[in-house]
């Protein structure tokens, strides 16, 4: 019965370790000029005066990327 109770533990584990984990992140511009990574497309900031310039990027460091490329080309300060 032990061995069963710890084969269920196992895959439960298992399975919980295995699904993938979902963040997916943006790069908002407010309306003074600046930009910031924000850390789900779906949520929005408060009040008015932003865009968002990406969304759905999967990870920080190519959120990093993307909001370095806006300051690059001047769409960020």
């Amino acid at each position: 019965m032990k061995r069963l109770a710890f084969a269920a533990g196992l895959l439960a584990i298992a399975i919980t370790a295995a699904s993938p984990v979902r963040a997916d992140y943006a790069v908002v511009q407010f309306g003074d000029g600046f930009c910031r990574i924000w850390w789900d497309s779906a949520v929005t900031p408060w009040g008015i005066g932003w865009t968002k310039l990406a969304i759905g990027l999967p990870d920080r460091e190519v959120a990093r990327a993307m909001l370095d490329n806006a300051i690059i080309q001047g769409a960020c300060r």
